[in-house]
């Protein structure tokens, strides 16, 4: 009986990560209230969710596409992270009125500026749909069929709960399938800009310190969402009123200590716990390794001409900050992961079980499945590994995109006509203002010189073999004759071109894209990688029944009364809590839990971007003009780790204390635990956070914006 019992243990232990935290749920957040309640949390599940009174989650919106924002007063106005509005921050720059590197403050709600494109989500509730979604999928012959049935049941699932209301709703699969809930939601489609710091607060240290602790970065924005005068979602309107907010979150500038309670309430994106060694092994030496490469060989040349020129600058703020983001994050979970053993632990553990299988029916039928999920990880790593190379090179290079964009309008028989020649000018219209010729000219050797003579053959298309090892002074003889010489040089060659092409002028252009095909070419393979099909070897037709073997992998898990394991992130509303606490990342080296204003003077430098200082914050720090917000000892703090488990999605995540308080708003997590996505390590991963008493030190103090903060409620 003990021998049985350990077994089932050790395959647990081999299944799931038992970490201290996680992400769960807001409904099923009574199963953790006493845990909550021990570290310090002074409220109820209730106060969290509820879909009988207002609670917290009233007050937590989905900001954009992906980010996370909250309500702090009861007009409507959204707090989250600067660089979760940047692209709209820079969208509405000019090199005349830069708001991107000036700031912004909106000195009356009239002076509010539309974002265009930006809405906010609020969650009415949730509910599981497990059984409705379900529902006779085991009559399904095959993966296709069951797919089929369970997309119906969905449809009709959304259909019923929305009817005759405004609200939208998604339904999403938790524990790769083994439970399913439904988001009931309202999407408010009318978000204004009222008030942004200058870029050299709002993402100071920049590039350089990103995933990085110590931080000194004011990562925050304010918006506020608008509304019909019944509080109703309606396109922008002049007439529009700003949303009467019932919840919003009060603010406390008493700030936290270390060993206090925190808790972040968001919309984590995408995280994979309960990955076997093989699927760690795909991420961190399949994926991450050309992604690594290809990225930072985009930045390290764009970054040289943003160096030259503001214009530049402001036109690859937004670019940058993208690619930056992804290529920073991989170094760090291939670092993370290298450091923790976690690959090589679980890889031993699965060696294990192999001994047990023996011993237990149990264990032979978990071996079983763990060997079947191997196998498909064998052909599907050598697809991802070809369609990462691919996607990491020719899509990254912006006028290759720009070509194939254009290239079925370009193919049409002499002569075009006038709706095709719009066509073509709108897409012009849209990609050169965007767009730095030498930049790409340098990206375009670059990268396919590492494509084509160092990523193996073997994971080059049939169709693009024939460029395999070629020379990089060849590749630039190409980019020259593309980039200078081609109708596509510039703006203005290709807009002659368009408006006066002659049949010749056509028919040579006709045989220019048949004689090159090379992004042609990468288009297609990729697509044939990643065709949905489910009867060809393709990414999708593989992961569909890995995915069905995980299904089957973590059932346990799912079923499990006691609330231990969370399911995997998926851009769904969740709560994670922690402590405010430091952490020894190496031996001999210990991190405090909190910066201060102090270690932006001793960052300052003038002759780097991202260590540049404001003056009047500089001054307001030399002379220790904080106001209210400074802490017991007089020191202005910035920002503050905790062991909440975050991923991407909470950003902009309010972070609030055991009294349900703002205290601070996430913004990113520590270089040594970037790996938490693959596995949560809760001696090393934190968070980080932006002190709420700097952001209201920023608004008030520094940009003079009282207005808003009286419509605050602040505690102290």
């Amino acid at each position: 009986m003990k021998k049985s019992i350990s077994i089932l243990f050790f395959s647990f232990s081999i299944l799931f990560c038992y970490a201290d935290v996680g992400m769960w749920l807001p409904i099923l957040l009574k199963q953790k209230e006493t845990e909550m309640q021990k570290l310090g949390f002074k409220l109820t599940a209730e106060d969290v969710y509820s879909v009988n009174h207002g609670s917290m989650k009233d007050a937590v919106v989905f900001f954009g596409r992906g980010c996370t924002g909250e309500i702090i007063s009861n007009k409507g106005l959204i707090l989250t992270n600067h660089h979760c509005g940047y692209s709209y921050l820079q969208r509405l720059s000019t090199l005349e009125n830069n708001i991107l590197h000036d700031g912004f403050w909106a000195a009356s709600e009239k002076d509010e500026i539309r974002c265009e494109g930006l809405t906010v989500t609020f969650l009415v509730y949730m509910e599981e749909v497990t059984h409705e979604i379900l529902q006779n999928v085991e009559n399904a012959k095959d993966l296709q069929e069951r797919d089929q049935i369970i997309e119906k049941n969905i449809e009709g699932t959304i259909a019923k709960a929305i009817e005759g209301t405004d609200y939208s709703a998604i339904i999403k699969p938790f524990f790769y399938g083994n439970q399913y809930y439904m988001f009931v939601n309202r999407v408010y489609p009318d978000v204004r800009l009222v008030g942004a710091p200058p870029e050299n607060i709002g993402k100071f240290g920049g590039d350089t310190d990103n995933w990085m602790w110590p931080r000194h970065t004011g990562d925050f924005a304010l918006y506020r969402v608008y509304a019909n005068r019944d509080g109703e979602p309606v396109p922008y309107a002049d007439d529009n009123v700003p949303l009467k907010t019932e919840t919003f979150f009060p603010i406390s500038i008493k700030g936290i200590d270390e060993g206090d309670f925190t808790m972040v309430f968001g919309y984590p994106g995408t995280t994979q716990q309960y990955l076997i060694s093989d699927g760690i092994d795909l991420v961190v030496n399949h994926r991450n390794p050309p992604l690594i490469h290809q990225r930072g060989a985009r930045l390290d040349i764009m970054k040289k001409y943003m160096d030259l020129s503001p214009e530049i600058r402001l036109m690859y703020a937004n670019k940058t900050n993208t690619i930056s983001n992804g290529w920073k994050k991989a170094i760090g979970e291939n670092k993370g992961i290298k450091e923790t053993k976690i690959l090589h632990r679980r890889d031993k553990e699965e060696k294990y079980l192999e001994f047990f299988a023996s011993q237990s029916a149990d264990a032979t039928n978990r071996y079983q499945l763990l060997s079947e999920i191997k196998a498909l990880y064998e052909t599907y790593r050598e697809l991802e590994t070809k369609a990462v190379t691919l996607r990491e090179t020719f899509p990254a290079i912006e006028l290759g995109k720009f070509i194939e964009t254009v290239r079925p309008l370009l193919r049409e028989p002499y002569p075009w006509s006038a709706e095709s020649k719009a066509k073509l000018l709108r897409h012009a219209e849209k990609f050169y203002p965007t767009y730095y010729k030498p930049i790409d000219k340098e990206v375009f050797v670059e990268l396919l010189d590492y494509y084509f003579n160092f990523t193996k053959k073997e994971w080059i298309p049939a169709s693009l073999q024939k460029y395999a090892g070629i020379d990089r002074e060849i590749l630039q003889a190409m980019a020259k004759q593309l980039y200078d010489h081609s109708v596509f040089a510039s703006a203005e060659k290709f807009t002659k071109f368009v408006e006066t092409a002659s049949k010749k002028e056509i028919a040579n252009i006709h045989k220019w894209l048949n004689e090159n095909t090379m992004f042609l070419d990468a288009d297609l393979a990729l697509a044939a990688l990643n065709k949905n099909s489910y009867t060809e070897n393709t990414l999708p037709n593989i992961r569909r029944q890995i995915d069905a073997k995980y299904k089957y992998w973590v059932a346990s898990a799912a079923a499990d009364p006691t609330g231990r394991f969370f399911p995997d992130a998926n851009l769904t509303l969740r709560v994670a809590f922690g402590k405010m606490e430091g952490f020894s990342p190496y031996n001999g080296m210990v991190y405090l839990p909190y910066t201060t204003t102090d270690g932006i003077l001793q960052k300052e430098n003038p002759d780097i971007f991202d260590y540049k200082v404001d003056r009047k914050l500089r001054d307001l720090i030399i002379y220790k003009d904080f106001g209210n917000y400074a802490d017991a000892n007089g020191e202005m703090r910035v920002a503050f780790i905790a062991s909440n488990h975050t991923a991407g999605g909470n950003s902009g995540s309010p972070i609030l204390n055991g009294n349900g308080e703002l205290v601070g708003i996430n913004f990113d997590r520590a270089w040594e635990g970037v790996m938490s996505d693959l596995h949560y390590d809760i001696t090393r991963c934190r968070n980080i956070s932006v002190d709420i008493r700097y952001i209201l030190f920023i608004v008030d103090k520094y940009a003079g914006a009282q207005r808003l903060i009286s419509e605050m409620e602040i505690r102290k």
